[in-house]
């Protein structure tokens, strides 16, 4: 039992002191108490007076209960209430150690999300010029070189940032598939070209042949009327045989006509398809010079890229040189200081020094006295470098 318990009467509990009294065994002094008192004499049970004390005596036992039990209540009772006050304290505690802890980062968290956008726009930019090499479709040879000409516009400088060289490879990466690409598209659309070509003389041909055999038919067909029709004739009365031959005359001019007829379309048509033909082969020859002009500007351009990269490689390894360089001036700078400091405070030391031995102090003793001024190792004094 502490003493502060041993002081504290019935009539002393409070809530005040609660935290004092109900704790293990805290109670057992009041209890004994209690006894003590109610059990400290034998009244007469015979008399008014010993039964009235009896009474009184069990009326101050439920009194000191009551005395005790109504603090250790609301003591209870107030600790039921402090999880919930310590809950909202460590809740309102933590928010604003997080807002606090939220704010401290920002800079960092802001310097992060931004560098993820950067870095994201250079990789998204170098995915772009990679996905210029890819078609869902075969694509025509112009399109092809209209791609290489905006892709060569695209400028690989230092906005690139630490992605230069990645950016300079995959732009001279997708500019050798995109020349290949058109080297592949070229001859391709010329060998269509010849195949057109090959068709429309194939075509002149077969529309010559129809035609001559459309003559032939139709002079054949005109001869066998026309003998058919003289042996009619010649069947026919006597009377009208001049007649009949004269008819027979005039069906024979009108034959030979429409065989001239045919003949002269079938020769237009000829001529008309030959013109054909002439425009496929001129169209075919075109396209061939048209390749070798591409296969020219493709050699151009891959020399072209080589020269940008190696000149691109040469102005990075400048650049680092230079940083080097920077380095270790600054590495330098950063020594001379170092040793300028450490002269200046041992010029300031010396000094304190020998204003000490001046006093008639040991060198030693001055010494030490200096160095553990410098140190801060004397309190309210220090020295001034």
């Amino acid at each position: 039992m502490s003493a502060q318990q041993q002081v504290i009467t019935i009539d002393d509990i409070s809530v005040d002191n609660a935290p004092a009294i109900y704790v293990a065994g805290g109670l057992g002094q009041f209890f004994d108490a209690v006894k003590a008192e109610v059990t400290g004499e034998v009244p007469d049970l015979k008399t008014a007076k010993g039964r009235a004390r009896i009474a009184s005596l069990a009326a101050t036992v439920s009194k000191s209960k009551t005395a005790v039990e109504k603090p250790g209540r609301d003591y209870l009772k107030r600790l039921k209430e402090m999880p919930k006050v310590v809950e909202a304290e460590l809740r309102e505690f933590v928010t604003k150690m997080d807002n606090l802890r939220d704010a401290t980062r920002k800079p960092l968290t802001d310097w992060e999300q931004a560098e993820i956008a950067r870095t994201d726009k250079h990789v998204d930019g170098i995915q772009a010029i990679k996905d210029l090499a890819f078609f869902e479709e075969s694509p025509s040879a112009a399109n092809v070189a209209q791609i290489i000409a905006d892709l060569e516009l695209i400028a690989i400088n230092d906005t690139w940032e630490e992605f230069l060289a990645e950016a300079a490879q995959v732009k001279d990466q997708t500019l050798a598939k995109l020349r290949g690409i058109l080297a592949e598209r070229t001859q391709y659309e010329a060998e269509q070209a010849e195949l057109v070509r090959l068709r429309a003389e194939a075509e002149a041909q077969a529309q010559r042949d129809r035609d001559a055999e459309i003559a032939r038919v139709a002079a054949e067909q005109a001869r066998i009327q026309a003998e058919q029709r003289a042996q009619d004739e010649r069947d026919a009365a006597a009377r009208r045989e001049q007649e009949l031959l004269d008819q027979a005359a005039a069906a024979q001019r009108a034959t030979e006509q429409a065989a001239r007829d045919a003949e002269a379309a079938a020769e237009r048509q000829r001529l008309q398809l030959e013109l054909q033909a002439e425009q496929a082969e001129r169209h075919a020859a075109q396209a061939k010079a048209d390749q070798l002009a591409a296969e020219q500007r493709a050699e151009q351009d891959r020399l072209t890229a080589i020269r940008r990269q190696e000149e691109a490689v040469e102005r990075a390894r400048l650049d680092e040189v230079a940083r080097a360089s920077a380095a270790a001036d600054e590495i330098l700078r950063q020594q001379k200081a170092r040793q300028a400091d450490v002269a200046h405070k041992s010029k300031i030391l010396g000094e304190a020094k020998q204003a000490l031995i001046g006093m008639n102090i040991s060198e030693e003793l001055a010494k030490a006295i200096v160095l553990k001024i410098a140190r801060g190792e004397v309190p309210n004094v220090s020295i001034q470098f």
